[in-house]
C-alpha cells in the first residue's frame, strides 16, 4: 500500500508555517539624515559635467560638492521656495559628506561626541592646543571651521551642544579662538537633554552680577535683555587677569528637526548677529597723543551650535551667508551655499523640512530688500525721522511668512 501523497501548496487544510517578521533594527540619527550612498543617484539633473573618470565614491561627492550650483535673482528665488517638490529632489542629491570613525584618527574622542556618528571632518576640524603650562597631545572637541561669504575662511565654527564633560573644552574653544559672538540655536532640553547649561544663571557675586566657573575661567554676566524669540546675554569671560567680552544670542523658538512657524525671528536674529559682528570690525578713533595701539584682532569667528552641530546650526549659517549675497549681488545661489558647508562639515541641513525653510526665509528678505528700494522712504524710523532704519528695524515691519507644517 502505497503513502498518502503529501498535501499540496493550494491544500486549504494545511496552516501556512508561522514567521517571525524580521526585527527593525534601530536607527542612529545620520542614518535618519540618509547615507552618502543613497545619494549617488541621478544627478544629471544638478548640471555637473560626467564624473566618469573618478573613480571612488568619495570622489564623487566631492565633485558634486564642488560643483553644484542654481544661482537665483529675486523673482526666481521667490517662484523656487513655493516648489517644494523640486526643492525636495534637490535636497536628496546634495551627497551629505559625513565622517566614517575609521577616518577620524583622534583616540578616545567617543567620550566627547554628543552623537557617535556626528562626526567632525578631519580637514576642518578645530584643535584645541594645551595651555602653556599643560604636558601633553593637543585636545579634541567635535567643532569644525566654517567659510563664510565668498569663502571667507573661519568665518565661523560649528560645533555640538556641550556636555557636562565638554563644557570646559568648549570655553578653551572660544579663548583660544577669540571668538566674541556665541549663537545657540537649541533649548537645553526637548525631550531630552540636548545642551548642557555652559554659562552662570544663579551665583552672585559682590557687584550684583550673576558668576561662575566654568572650566579654567570665571564668567560673570554684565547684561541680559529678552527679544522676540531669542534672549541676548553679554558675559566677561576672565583667564587670571585677562578679561573679553563675550556676546552670547540664544535662540529659543526653534524645535528640533523641525522648523519655526514663520522666518521673521530667524531673519531679525541673523540680521542682529550680523550687524553686531560688523560693529567689532570697526576700527576706534585714537587720540593723536595715544601711544600706537597694538595691532588690531578681528572677533574671532562667530560660534553656532545647536545640539548635534549640524541641523538648526547649519540653518543659521546658511542663512547669515546668503542674505550677505543677497544683499550684495541681488541674487543667491542656496545650493552652493548648502554644499560648501558640507564641505566643511558633514550633514549640515538635517532636513528636507530645513531646507525648504532656508528658502523661504530667503525668499522673505529678498522681498525686503525688493521693498526697501522700491520705497526707500519706508527705511526711515517713523518716531525719528534723521535716522535710517536697519535691515533688523525693516524686518520687524515685514508681515510674518506662515509655513505649513508639513
Amino acid at each position: 500500500m502505497s503513502a498518502p501523497a503529501p498535501p499540496s501548496a493550494e491544500d486549504p487544510t494545511t496552516p501556512p508555517p508561522m514567521t517571525t517578521p524580521p526585527r527593525k533594527a534601530s536607527v542612529r540619527l545620520q542614518e535618519r539624515r540618509g547615507s552618502n550612498l543613497s545619494l549617488l543617484l541621478d544627478v544629471g539633473t544638478l548640471g555637473v559635467e560626467s564624473v566618469c573618470s573618478v573613480s571612488t565614491p568619495k570622489e564623487v561627492w566631492l565633485q558634486l560638492l564642488h560643483t553644484s550650483s542654481r544661482p537665483l535673482m529675486h523673482t526666481a528665488l521667490q517662484q523656487a521656495a513655493m516648489d517644494t517638490d523640486t526643492l525636495n529632489a534637490e535636497y536628496q542629491k546634495i551627497p551629505p559628506n559625513f565622517v566614517n570613525a575609521a577616518d577620524l584618527d583622534v583616540p578616545g574622542h567617543t567620550i566627547k561626541d554628543r552623537y557617535k556618528t556626528i562626526l567632525p571632518n578631519p580637514e576642518t576640524r578645530v584643535i584645541l592646543k594645551n595651555p602653556e603650562e599643560a604636558v601633553g597631545p593637543d585636545r579634541y572637541i567635535n567643532a569644525n571651521y566654517i567659510r563664510g561669504y565668498r569663502g571667507v575662511p573661519r568665518a565661523f565654527i560649528a560645533t555640538q551642544g556641550p556636555m557636562l564633560h565638554t563644557v570646559g573644552d568648549f570655553w578653551d574653544m572660544v579663548w583660544q579662538e577669540k571668538s566674541s559672538i556665541i549663537v545657540m540655536v537649541t533649548r537645553l532640553k526637548e525631550n531630552n537633554e540636548k545642551c548642557e547649561l555652559y554659562w552662570p544663571q544663579t551665583v552672585k557675586d559682590g557687584d550684583n552680577r550673576e558668576t561662575g566657573q566654568f572650566g579654567r575661567f570665571i564668567l560673570r554676566v554684565k547684561d541680559s535683555r529678552e527679544k522676540d524669540g531669542f534672549t541676548v546675554t553679554d558675559l566677561d569671560i576672565q583667564l587670571c587677569s585677562e578679561r573679553r567680552p563675550v556676546r552670547h544670542y540664544w535662540f529659543t523658538s526653534w524645535p528640533d528637526h523641525h522648523i519655526p512657524q514663520c522666518t521673521t525671528p530667524l531673519l531679525r536674529l541673523v540680521e542682529e548677529v550680523d550687524a553686531y559682528s560688523r560693529s567689532l570690525l570697526q576700527p576706534v578713533l585714537q587720540p593723536v597723543t595715544a601711544p600706537s595701539p597694538e595691532p588690531a584682532h578681528g572677533p574671532g569667528p562667530i560660534i553656532v551650535h545647536c545640539s548635534a552641530g549640524i541641523g538648526r546650526t547649519g540653518c543659521f549659517i546658511a542663512s547669515s551667508i546668503c542674505c550677505q549675497q543677497l544683499r550684495q549681488t541681488s541674487q543667491v545661489d542656496i545650493l552652493e551655499a548648502v554644499c560648501q558647508l558640507r564641505l566643511d562639515r558633514g550633514g549640515m541641513i538635517q532636513t528636507s523640512e530645513q531646507y525648504q525653510f532656508l528658502y523661504s526665509t530667503l525668499a522673505q528678505f529678498s522681498a525686503q530688500l525688493q521693498e526697501q528700494n522700491q520705497n526707500p522712504a519706508s527705511t526711515q524710523d517713523p518716531q525719528n525721522p534723521d535716522e535710517t532704519q536697519n535691515p533688523v528695524q525693516l524686518s520687524v515691519q515685514l508681515q510674518n511668512m506662515r509655513l505649513d507644517d508639513t
